[in-house]
């Protein structure tokens, strides 16, 4: 199958002009006329993913992040980018990565996470000027409210996460809730205005966390915890529209950030 057959299933979801202005998602490597076998799903490229996809006979990495964000002025090796890029090149592998345009889609990150968390009645949190029904993140209600260690308990099972750090809880039940994938500390007020009663996102800062004057919880589950879910969101998308096309959902692909706990 030609890579641009797969990227254009993608593409009807998530379009390339949904991404953000410093974004570089898109094919990253490879040709759109070229044929691919089997694709791997990873949450970013790393030397063990490309380790899978060719132990796995996969010649299409498709990534949440990309791994060329700047321009490559070199490809000698000598850092993680370069070397992961000049081995996909040598090895034939092509990569291509569906970020915050996968952000921004009706459905996308935000959208899948909150329905992993039972949240409902979605809609957008910080819609973009041009649709309203595009945009960064989410906001919706639980079906009941849920008392607050509860919920974070419900966060701990669902994303795997050793650790929550979180502002003072100010509420003992949550029921509205604002989710966003990723670094999502610029949607904390969005949030406030929502009147949501919890904020999950990734990223804080030491500031982030004061909100003395404000009914909202903010919680940073991990950037990598919050965003695992894009696996399961890429094979669902492609697996409905291409069913003869082979799909593995990487084993290799792993958070960088480490927990001494």
């Amino acid at each position: 199958m030609k890579i641009k057959q797969i990227t254009d299933v993608i593409e009807r979801f998530a379009p390339l002009a949904w991404q953000a202005p410093y974004d570089n998602a898109g094919l990253i490597v490879g040709r759109p006329d070229d044929e691919v076998h089997a694709a791997l799903l990873a949450v970013d490229v790393t030397d063990e993913v490309l380790d899978e996809a060719e132990r796995e006979g996969c010649d299409l990495v498709i990534t949440h992040h990309p791994i060329v964000f700047h321009a490559l002025k070199r490809f000698n090796s000598a850092d993680m980018v370069q070397r992961c890029v000049e081995r996909a090149i040598r090895r034939g592998i092509a990569l291509y990565a569906c970020h915050t345009n996968l952000d921004s889609a009706p459905g996308g990150m935000s959208w899948y996470l909150a329905g992993q968390l039972g949240v409902e009645n979605l809609r957008v949190l910080e819609p973009s000027d041009a649709d309203a029904k595009v945009g960064f993140g989410v906001v919706g209600e639980l079906p009941e409210p849920m008392a607050a260690a509860g919920f974070m308990r419900l966060l701990q099972k669902e994303l795997a996460v050793k650790a929550i750090r979180h502002s003072d809880i100010v509420r003992d039940e949550v029921r509205r809730v604002a989710v966003c994938t990723g670094a999502g500390a610029s949607l904390i007020g969005a949030a406030r205005a929502a009147r949501a009663d919890f904020y999950v996102t990734a990223d804080l800062k030491y500031n982030d966390f004061m909100t003395p004057d404000s009914a909202l919880t903010v919680a940073d589950v991990g950037h990598f915890e919050s965003e695992y879910c894009a696996i399961r969101l890429l094979f669902d998308i492609l697996s409905k529209n291409l069913l003869t096309f082979a799909l593995r959902r990487s084993a290799c692909t792993r958070n960088p950030v480490n927990y001494w706990v």
